[in-house]
């Protein structure tokens, strides 16, 4: 399984490698203005998206991911179980919405969705 993590957060995007580092193939950018070119070079079967980010955030990011790659599959990580957040994610398309207190959950359903086996 090959995994994009879109992280402005250095430190966050070592802590989800960790976490899926086992999982498969793992590639990283440090925004969301950067995930068409990542997107469009390595071809990922997921994409980790962060809600807040600098630049360009996760819900915009979203949108324009599945404008140009509809095929695309994105889970938002965001620090908030924040309900409207939710519905603006999936609105963007996002197949899924976590809370970043628990990767282990990032991770299952990551196997779980794929039926991918360890």
């Amino acid at each position: 399984m090959r995994i994009l993590i879109v992280d402005d957060n250095a430190a966050m995007r070592r802590l989800i490698r960790a976490v899926l580092n086992a999982v498969g193939e793992i590639h990283e950018c440090a925004d969301g203005d950067e995930v068409l070119a990542v997107f469009a070079r390595y071809e990922p079967d997921w994409v980790v998206m962060d809600v807040q980010m600098k630049r360009l955030g996760g819900i915009r990011a979203t949108r324009l991911l599945k404008e140009s790659f509809p095929a695309a599959r994105v889970v938002m990580l965001s620090k908030h179980a924040d309900d409207d957040v939710r519905a603006a994610a999936r609105e963007a398309g996002a197949c899924g919405y976590l809370v970043k207190d628990d990767l282990g959950a990032l991770r299952r359903f990551l196997l779980e969705t794929t039926n991918y086996q360890e």
